[in-house]
Parts: C-alpha cells; structure tokens; sequence
C-alpha cells in the first residue's frame, strides 16, 4: 500500500475546492476544522486527507474524483460555455478542484448517454488510448430508412468522412430496425457517428452512447442528469466487464 501523502491543511482544502487559502484561515479561527476530535489551529499543519473533518465532515474524495455520468441531451461538456454545463449537475466545489475534474472524450449538446469523467491522467489517457480498445457503443436513430450495405461500408475500413484524410477504422453496425441502429466505434472521432452516416446519405435524428467498453448505461441505472463516483480501480474494472 502507498504511502499516505501528508498535505498542509490550507493546500489540502483549497485543492479539493472548499474555498481559498484565506477561506481556510478563517475556518482555523472558527474551530471548524479538526482532526480525531483536536481543532487544527495553522494553516500549515500537515495533515492525512483522509482524518481531516470540515465541520464534522470528512472531506469530500480527498484522494481523487472519478465519476460515472449519464449526460442528458442539451447540456454541454465544458466548463466556459453559456447554457447548461455537464457540470451543472455536480456539487459546486468539484469546479474547483485541482486536478480539474474532466471529462473523458465528449459528447455533444444534443447527444445523451454514458459519460466518465476523472481527474486522474492515468485513467483518462487509459480510456481514449487506441492501444488499449476500449470500444463505443450508441444507439442512433435515423432520418432515414437503411439502404442495406451501410453494415458493409462501415466495417470495411475504408469510409473516409469528409475533410479527414484517413479511413475510419471498422466499425459495427447491428440492425435494431429500419431506422434505429446499434454502432460500435474504435476510435474517437469528432462527431463521427453523425458524420459516418452523412458520408452513406442519411442523418441521424437521436444519439445516445449506450457503453464504453463493458460498461452499459443500463447497468448503472442511472436517469439523465444522475451520476455516481467509482474509484479508478472499480472503473477499470467495469470497462473490462470484470465487475
């Protein structure tokens, strides 16, 4: 097991987003701050995250943030743009966390489904890296009726979308009916799926990623706009459907 990093109180809080290091001086002064029933009165006492009450409150994941997220349609993944953010959805403090709390990979405004965010790099590079093939699956409605070779095509490995000057790597198309399709991708274009099907003459009306890797949206029970946290192990653990 690691080591546990001791950490002065005033960085520790501001880093987890409970307020700013002048907030934290003022919180010592008021004796809401304590350890094992002792106040911690200086703001560079070094401290164990995990002993740290905030107003008999232990900290909020003091060792790192990851969570499981079904975005619903019309929010956003940034943390600038104007309308409804993703991060609408969480506790206000998680903003300022540091390391930032970020999504893996993005869905688009009007696209829903399953969504990892993390502020561990490792994990985050873990998930999007090709080598790894951690697969995306969606749920895709459409304008229009298949032709029937669309299956062909996107498996082929030689669809080249427009203004990209590489194929899209084979992706599976599995035939719900008609019009809704299920599409599983190996890579992580922008807009790819909507593109994909413009490049074969249709356009898709609902987008919905529905697993990443193992992972299926269905499993979590989660309604759009919930989420849950996981550590980075139980997540890892999901994608490759050990859990």
């Amino acid at each position: 097991m690691a080591a546990i990093k001791m950490e002065r109180i005033d960085r520790l809080l501001s880093r987890l987003g409970y307020g700013s290091r002048s907030d934290v001086q003022v919180w010592l002064r008021q004796g809401l701050v304590s350890i094992d029933g002792k106040l911690v009165k200086s703001a560079s006492q070094k401290v164990n995250p995990a002993e740290v009450l905030l107003e008999d409150q232990a900290l909020d994941h003091p060792f790192g943030l990851t969570v499981i997220y079904h975005k619903p349609l019309g929010a956003v993944c940034s943390h600038r743009e104007s309308g409804r953010l993703i991060y609408d959805d969480f506790p206000a403090r998680w903003v300022d966390r540091k390391p930032s709390l970020s999504s893996v990979g993005r869905l688009d405004k009007e696209t829903s489904g399953l969504l990892i965010l993390t502020d561990d790099g490792q994990l985050n590079h873990h998930i999007t890296s090709p080598k790894n093939h951690i697969s995306r699956t969606y749920a895709v409605s459409l304008h229009a009726p298949l032709a029937g070779n669309e299956a062909q095509i996107f498996a082929s490995g030689k669809l080249l979308l427009k203004d990209d000057d590489k194929p899209c790597l084979p992706a599976e198309l599995s035939i719900i009916d008609e019009q809704h399709v299920s599409v599983v991708l190996h890579e992580g274009r922008y807009h790819q799926v909507r593109r994909m099907f413009a490049a074969v003459g249709n356009h898709v009306t609902e987008l919905c990623r529905s697993h990443i890797g193992a992972l299926s949206l269905e499993s979590t029970g989660l309604a759009p706009g919930e989420y849950l946290t996981a550590t980075v192990e139980e997540v890892q653990g999901m994608l490759a459907g050990e859990s």
